[in-house]
């Protein structure tokens, strides 16, 4: 694994808790960076992504609970 101080465009991230929405064990790409602490993982092709955040708690995607059972999902950066 490498450093998550900075998230780039076509990053690859490992999904190493999912959800209904990301799958634990699979690779996503980053698309568009929003900001320092804001940008997009794709899910499918490049137009379908939710907003991810990176913070002291790592890289993460949070859902609104009546759509997702668990409503984060956890990412790390790989190399």
């Amino acid at each position: 694994m490498t450093s998550t101080d900075e998230i780039n465009t076509d990053d690859k991230l490992l999904c190493i808790k999912g959800n209904d929405f990301y799958s634990e064990g699979e690779i996503y790409t980053v698309g568009r960076i929003v900001n320092d602490k804001y940008f997009q993982i794709l899910t499918s092709g490049d137009d379908d992504h939710w907003y991810a955040t990176l913070d002291d708690k790592g890289i993460y995607v949070s859902f609104d609970s009546t759509i997702a059972t668990d409503n984060k999902a956890f990412f790390d950066k790989i190399a």
